[in-house]
């Protein structure tokens, strides 16, 4: 599926099984439209879902991503019908996934609002 925008790289002493590769976003107002990708496959995969990086350019968001630079694709809550399905989901699904996440984040760097339904955490409900 990914062709040859994405190579699979397998560690050789022990690391994790991972994809990696190239988007073009198709924003004029950025500086830099390449964006490399890393999809990991966690050890329990599929039961848990491939993670997705960028590994270049350098970004990082309070919104949507964990300080380690995972992006954070779905809320687990919503379910397999929306979000991981063991059954259905593959890296292919998180690598588009990513690529709207990326889309988003320039969204909300130009706006100030993040795209799509936000869940609210704690006591904060405005």
């Amino acid at each position: 599926m990914f062709g040859s925008t994405f190579k699979l790289i397998v560690p050789e002493r022990g690391g994790r099984l991972y994809w990696q590769g190239q988007v073009e976003i198709n924003l004029s107002r950025i500086k830099e439209r390449l964006h490399t990708l890393k999809i990991e496959y966690p050890d329990d995969y599929p039961s848990q879902p491939a993670e997705a990086y960028i590994l270049r350019p350098s970004i990082y968001s309070k919104k949507h991503q964990y300080v380690d630079g995972q992006l954070c694709l779905f809320n687990p809550k919503d379910g397999e019908g929306y979000g991981w399905n063991p059954s259905r989901s593959t890296a292919v699904t998180v690598a588009s996934w990513a690529v709207q996440w990326i889309y988003a984040y320039y969204t909300w760097r130009a706006t100030g609002t993040w795209p799509g339904v936000e869940e609210t955490i704690g006591n904060d409900v405005s």
